[in-house]
């Protein structure tokens, strides 16, 4: 089975941080980290379920070559996107950030 994919409104930003962030640091290296954002989602999308749940429902896929994460959760044939971190910020702001971004109007 394959999910179908949502992303909430703030992940947009989070990926073109990271792109900038990496094209800055070496041309065509945000290039390569894109590839790498679509094809963990690829991943995510064929078996979802394989990826650790780190806060309640809030499951955690990695990326390849770059020290980032995914995170999501699944609802019934939909993944839902909150958010892509660098895996050094602190978790309890990830956290944090998953939380308002779960519950935007608490």
């Amino acid at each position: 089975m394959s999910y179908d994919i949502r992303f909430l409104p703030d992940v947009e930003d989070d990926v073109v941080a990271g792109y900038r962030w990496y094209e800055w640091k070496a041309p065509g290296l945000g290039d390569e980290f894109l590839r790498m954002f679509y094809a963990s989602l690829e991943g995510i999308k064929r078996n979802p379920r394989t990826s650790s749940k780190v806060y309640y429902e809030i499951r955690r896929g990695l990326l390849r070559r770059f020290p980032y994460a995914v995170y999501f959760r699944v609802q019934g044939n939909e993944v839902i996107v909150f958010g892509l971190f660098h895996c050094a910020r602190d978790p309890r702001r990830i956290e944090s950030t998953l939380q308002e971004r779960d519950h935007p109007d608490s």
